[in-house]
């Protein structure tokens, strides 16, 4: 069995964890039986620049053959991110109708969060985000530029099919762990959207009725994330709340650089693309220290995407046992001052 991967390094940072991270799936596809084969796509900021386009304008069509996406990262300090943003990672998001984000934030054994009295294991949580509609919508625009009456219109957008797939999704992964689902909106001060949102979560929850249903509105989830993380389990949020939620569960989990994220097609039409969520990070790009576990974590939600759950665990497993080691190479992020390439050696010996 051979599978396609489509990489896409992008900005900053980007390269570096994704060169880290392609030899460690090798090496687990190689003992898995199975063969990876990489395309890379040299697309980002640096394209724009030159060329005045993040990707090329048939660059769905060539990441569309694909099995799956890894990405690294986009962004750039001289380029607004806007424009970065909506040059790549949005089109592709939405182009291959990846609704479904699934962001894990867990507190590895062997990891300091910055939270009091927590230990590995004491936070795992899993936030389901809406991927391509809501916040992120490109719906509106802005009129008389330049005068006192300049005006700016941005508009939610949130349709029934879009909030019950991730709804849904939702879900069905509370009734796969501990049987608890925690809503997070702002319905009362989006009294059309969320409460539109509020009201599709009620009539799913009515399909699963063992699944206990938490509600809570985005500030005082964002508050809580931080006084009682180890209360959430599953956390479905439209595309802005996931967002802001899921930077937060990074931070109290010990590190930006552990955590993986997923966008699925959940009607499996397209590839679906990985990635970690730290960004590219060019405070540190070019000094070899940026951490790749978050990239090598993606990978492994890629390799499970792909029903290679043996292999999938056993890259995940293996970041857990170095983390879990007070021994192993750690990077800044974690208080180390290893490099990228120590890390990933170390995790190939492991493998």
């Amino acid at each position: 069995m051979s599978y396609d991967i489509a990489l896409v390094p992008g900005d900053g940072i980007g390269p570096t964890v994704v060169d880290a991270a392609m030899p460690l799936l090798d090496t687990v596809a190689d003992a898995h039986g199975f063969d990876i084969e990489a395309t890379r796509y040299d697309w980002g900021t640096e394209r724009y620049l030159d060329r005045g386009a993040m990707m090329p304008d048939d660059g769905l069509d060539r990441l569309a053959d694909h099995d799956a996406i890894l990405l690294g990262a986009v962004g750039h300090p001289d380029v607004p991110d806007h424009v970065t943003l909506n040059g790549l990672l949005l089109p592709i998001r939405k182009g291959f109708d990846q609704s479904i984000c699934k962001r894990p934030a867990i507190l590895f054994e062997g990891v300091d969060s910055p939270l009091e009295g927590y230990e590995g294991g004491d936070i795992d949580i899993l936030v389901f985000r809406e991927n391509t509609e809501g916040e992120y919508a490109d719906v509106g625009g802005r009129e008389h530029a330049g005068f006192p009456n300049e005006v700016a219109v941005q508009s939610a957008v949130y349709t029934r099919r879009g909030t019950e797939r991730i709804v849904r999704a939702a879900f069905e992964a509370a009734t796969e762990r501990s049987g608890h689902l925690t809503n997070v909106t702002k319905s009362n001060a989006q009294a059309h959207g969320m409460v539109f949102w509020d009201d599709i979560v009620d009539e799913v929850s009515e399909e699963y009725p063992d699944v206990e249903v938490e509600r809570l509105l985005v500030d005082a989830a964002s508050m809580d994330f931080i006084r009682r993380p180890h209360e959430f389990d599953v956390v479905v949020c439209s595309n802005l709340f996931g967002d802001i939620l899921t930077d937060i569960g990074a931070i109290v989990t010990g590190s930006m650089g552990l955590a993986p994220s997923a966008n699925i097609d959940p009607g499996n039409d397209h590839p679906s693309m990985f990635e970690p969520v730290h960004g590219s990070a060019f405070d540190i790009t070019g000094e070899g220290v940026a951490n790749p576990l978050a990239t090598v974590l993606s990978g492994s939600m890629l390799l499970d995407n792909l029903d290679e759950e043996a292999a999938a665990t056993a890259l995940w497993d293996a970041v857990a046992e170095q983390l879990a080691d007070d021994d192993a190479p750690r990077t800044p992020d974690l208080g180390g001052s290893s490099t990228t390439e120590a890390v990933a050696s170390d995790l190939r010996d492991r493998l």
